[in-house]
């Protein structure tokens, strides 16, 4: 069985899409803790040509709790509103806005005040829409010992799967020993995403942005296949 294993991130961009559907089943951390100016409440959109961050707001609490324990802001009811006029105001002449955007909306109006279950039916969403079917587990379910970190706990949940393999993306290569896994019998690989490119209105380019913006300018069969753009090392 092939594992994977990510935070949960807002919209992530395709490569976390990628790494899904490349595995067997995908462990969400929802039990580590929240990462300030990280991906997990925060993307990119094209705004005028450019990129353009736009963030979920969150209540105050301590800087110690984990994903799980965050809340998005009272004031979200509001702001969704405004995100929202932001999203179409940016995408409403792209190729797929009408298909797209009210995806986008059930997902941003989904009512869910937890940061975790909000981005979690976030990628569940995007995932059937691309026909992503692989198994998604949530890591505090596992009958791990939680306390473990970074390698340990990855080997510790890839044991409790049974997984006899692990992909993760290029960007880990350094945290990951091979020999190690390979002693627990699991083989462990790394994907690296090719440069995929398309067009976006008349614009230069501007690579990995939100996955809203690779669905806004191109056909769900051709998203398919972009998935498939990656080498395996």
């Amino acid at each position: 069985m092939k594992l994977a294993i990510m935070q949960p991130y807002l919209f992530p961009y395709i490569g976390y899409f990628q790494l899904m559907n490349a595995a067997d089943e995908f462990v969400l951390y929802d039990n580590i803790e929240f990462t300030k100016k990280g991906w997990i409440n925060r993307n990119r959109i094209l705004v005028n040509g450019g990129p353009e961050y736009f963030t979920l707001p969150l209540k105050k609490g301590s800087d110690y709790l984990n994903i799980d324990q965050r809340k998005l802001a009272d004031t979200f009811s509001a702001e969704k509103i405004k995100l929202l006029r932001r999203i179409s105001e940016a995408y409403r002449k792209a190729p797929y806005f009408e298909t797209v955007f009210p995806e986008i909306q059930n997902i941003i109006n989904c009512g869910e005040e937890n940061l975790f279950l909000f981005i979690k039916q976030s990628i569940e969403i995007v995932c059937k829409y691309l026909d992503i079917t692989t198994k998604i587990i949530v890591s505090s379910t596992l009958p791990i010992d939680h306390a473990l970190k970074a390698q340990d706990k990855v080997l510790a949940i890839c044991r409790s799967l049974n997984a006899n393999q692990y992909i993760n993306p290029i960007g880990g290569v350094e945290l990951y020993s091979k020999e190690i896994f390979a002693q627990n019998d699991i083989e462990l690989n790394f994907i690296e995403a090719k440069p995929v490119e398309y067009r976006q209105y008349d614009n230069e380019f501007v690579p990995w942005l939100s996955i809203i913006d690779v669905l806004m300018f191109n056909p769900a069969n051709e998203v398919k296949e972009m998935l498939k753009a990656f080498t395996v090392k």
